[in-house]
């Protein structure tokens, strides 16, 4: 499967150009922002699902693979969830409640329709071990297999993943595993990992990209490449990561291309692309989709990750949804 993940106005039909677009070119459609926590139910009891439902009735209209982004997540989830009415934390208990309230009521809602869903997103931290969340100080390190639990029981036929970044860094891979062998030790389902490929043109080293593919492989789940993207621009120095809450100070080295990229990075960029998608195509016993973070250049969020304010080019379509030369590498590589 190649798949999209689009916007609220691709969604909506504003942007039809887009939405043209995404019917032809992609068979799997991720939301990028409209159906995380703080837009489902940004008050207890409260659920919008206005956005999802079109979402779901374009991808079942258009015989697409429906994947739901996200559950559980430390970021974009309202502080309600770990309140109480005067401020205070509240407890495991109650904490667990409104996970189960939250997941069963979401899940439940697009049970069938909804194929897979990023269960829980971005748990382990950079620096190793599991991110100090309020979802694991209050509930604790079990808080992931209890999300899972949860997820399964509102759908049981329905996939369920546990998504990341930085996965081709030894630690953090080496964390994930032993993350996923420790769910299925207790018997719980976990249907596949999601690599988030936030990456630039240099690194990661497609060797390190492998050596997790193989890894996440042999622990007996399916691999699937999300967040696709590859930034054409200058990395900040000693930064590498998808940590949303960074952000940069804007210099001038760091936005060269205001004015369009030049022939050269745009051969460089097709490249990469090329050297990624054959590593994709060469692993696709193991890997079942591979979904790219944003339809085009114009509203990808590297604009403004980690510089607000950017111009950058990471995608196969440019900002008028012209495809790039990128894209015919990629094309020419699934084609085959």
């Amino acid at each position: 499967m190649l798949g999209v993940a689009i916007n609220s106005d691709v969604i909506n039909g504003t942007d039809s150009s887009s939405l043209n677009l995404v019917s032809k070119q992609f068979n799997q459609i991720t939301a990028e922002n409209a159906m995380k926590p703080m837009f489902i139910q940004p008050k207890e009891g409260e659920f919008h699902f206005e956005m999802a439902d079109k979402l779901v009735e374009f991808g079942e209209k258009n015989s697409m693979f429906i994947v739901g982004h996200t559950l559980i997540w430390h970021s974009q989830t309202p502080d309600w969830f770990f309140e109480d009415e005067e401020g205070n934390e509240v407890t495991r208990d109650i904490l667990l409640k409104r996970m189960e309230s939250h997941i069963s009521t979401y899940v439940g809602r697009y049970k069938g329709k909804v194929k897979g869903w990023d269960v829980v997103n971005e748990a382990v931290s950079d620096e190793g071990g599991l991110r100090k969340t309020k979802w694991y100080t209050i509930i604790g390190e079990d808080y992931i297999q209890k999300a899972f639990e949860f997820a399964y029981e509102a759908d049981p036929d329905a996939e369920l993943y546990y998504n990341d970044y930085s996965l081709d860094k030894a630690q953090k891979r080496n964390d994930v595993v032993a993350l996923i062998k420790n769910l299925q030790d207790k018997g719980v389902k976990i249907s596949a990992v999601g690599m988030q490929g936030h990456y630039d043109l240099e690194e990661p080293a497609i060797e390190e990209v492998e050596k997790s593919i193989l890894a996440f492989s042999e622990l007996g789940v399916k691999v699937m490449i999300t967040e696709l993207d590859v930034s054409a621009l200058p990395v900040p120095e000693n930064f590498r990561s998808a940590e949303v809450s960074v952000s940069i100070e804007m210099k001038e080295k760091l936005n060269p291309y205001t004015q369009g990229l030049p022939d050269s990075v745009q051969n460089t960029l097709a490249e990469r692309y090329e050297d990624l998608f054959r590593l994709f195509v060469k692993h696709s016993d193991k890997i079942t989709r591979v979904t790219f973070w944003g339809v085009n250049d114009k509203v990808s969020w590297k604009n403004n990750f980690p510089v607000r304010g950017r111009t950058d080019y990471p995608l196969l379509f440019d900002r008028e949804n012209n495809p790039k030369k990128a894209f015919y590498e990629v094309n020419s590589i699934v084609q085959d």
